[in-house]
């Protein structure tokens, strides 16, 4: 079983809907600061179920919704889905 995808609107850095594929192995993410690599993974925490603002790095839930820039307005919501797939070969083998 591992995460295929993962899709984000509105939360922190992320105003449009953004989709991204992962393969099964190893991933990497890559930017410059300040590109959002953080905030993928505080996408993930978030959606298995964190509740702390500190642990996503914001002083409140309302931190975790897109506020605005200079040329996108800001959310009213925040939505992250995660796709996991399970591999029907490993779990045949199991039983």
């Amino acid at each position: 079983m591992f995460i295929s995808k993962l899709k984000m609107l509105g939360f922190k850095s992320f105003a449009d809907d953004t989709s991204i594929p992962i393969d099964a192995g190893l991933n990497g993410i890559i930017g410059p600061n300040g590109s959002g690599k953080s905030n993928i993974v505080e996408a993930i925490k978030w959606v298995m179920g964190e509740s702390s603002s500190k642990s996503l790095r914001a002083s409140g839930m309302n931190d975790l919704i897109f506020n605005g820039s200079a040329t996108k307005a800001s959310r009213n919501i925040a939505s992250v889905t995660l796709q996991i797939e399970v591999n029907k070969e490993s779990i045949s083998k199991n039983n």
